[in-house]
């Protein structure tokens, strides 16, 4: 299922072809239908913003029903096929750019404080305490709050508040690793504490950690979804699965005796949700069997 998601982000612009600015971003001329290779490598590796902003058709409020010019129809006069298409590379973005910054901040944090324990480890915990005594929501709406609505602002608040539980998993490893006797080893060789800690402990750690940082990728939206939704996420008319949502709300229920006339709105965008968190958590549980020990 992750595959198909890669698929639909890999052939955006096929799928849901540029509009407006995003083709004069990506150089396309009158004729062209979708962007030349070298324009399509450019973009797949750093989307132009244009690219990322769903095309507005007049400014309805009611939402108008699947027709051939949107085939998922349109809410807010915004093309909510566009916004599920482009908005995969979004949740991608947003997935990836925050796990690489939580891996980085929770490896180190973890590994300082279960390898070399003392005064550091104490510090470090006592500060992931502090973190986890708030609701983990509740303090990413609080720093969306003062850092102001935005794709970047909200990337930052998720990774601070992120990085906590893998800092945790890492140190629980580390704290089993450093006791084994091939660590006890690398110290008679002459290793230095830093090399044995980055190249012989942190390694061992990986498998509880990928496992987690699946779960985690899958999460993401999710909660990125929630802040959209609460008027904290992206701004209006940009391509996230959450926007749409939000956009929706009003149009959730019907008018008297149609109560699903409007059952687009909310299906598409919920369902690209649910399936993309499904599949990163099946994921997850795979790698969690897999990483297991009483497995082998």
């Amino acid at each position: 299922m992750i595959s198909l998601f890669v698929l639909v982000t890999l052939l955006a612009p096929v799928l849901a072809p540029p509009q407006g600015n995003c083709r004069r971003a990506l150089g396309m001329s009158a004729e062209q239908t979708v962007p030349a290779p070298a324009a399509y490598l450019r973009e797949l590796l750093l989307t132009p913003d244009a690219c990322l902003q769903m095309p507005r058709q007049g400014f309805a409020a009611q939402p108008t029903p699947p027709a051939p010019d949107a085939p998922l129809g349109r809410v807010g006069g915004y093309d909510i096929r566009y916004g599920l298409v482009w908005g995969t590379r979004t949740a991608f973005f947003l997935g990836l750019t925050v796990l690489a910054i939580t891996l980085t901040i929770g490896s180190l944090v973890g590994l300082i404080a279960g390898f070399f324990g003392g005064l550091a480890d104490t510090l470090l915990m006592r500060f992931t305490d502090v973190i986890f005594a708030f609701p983990a929501l509740v303090l990413m709406l609080v720093l969306v709050a003062a850092l102001g609505p935005g794709l970047q602002n909200i990337i930052i608040a998720l990774s601070l508040v992120s990085w906590a539980a893998l800092a945790r998993v890492v140190r629980s490893e580390v704290l089993r690793l450093r006791e084994l006797e091939f660590v006890a080893a690398a110290q008679s060789l002459g290793a230095s504490p830093g090399r044995v800690a980055l190249r012989h402990v942190l390694p061992g750690a990986t498998g509880p950690l990928l496992s987690l940082a699946v779960l985690e990728m899958g999460a993401l939206p999710i909660v990125a979804g929630a802040l959209s939704f609460l008027g904290l996420g992206t701004p209006l008319g940009f391509a996230d699965w959450g926007q749409l949502i939000a956009m929706a709300q009003k149009w959730i229920q019907g008018p008297p005796g149609e109560p699903f006339a409007y059952w687009y709105v909310t299906l598409f965008p919920g369902l690209c949700i649910v399936l993309y968190s499904v599949a990163w958590n099946l994921l997850g549980d795979a790698l969690s069997e897999a990483f297991d020990p009483r497995n082998r």
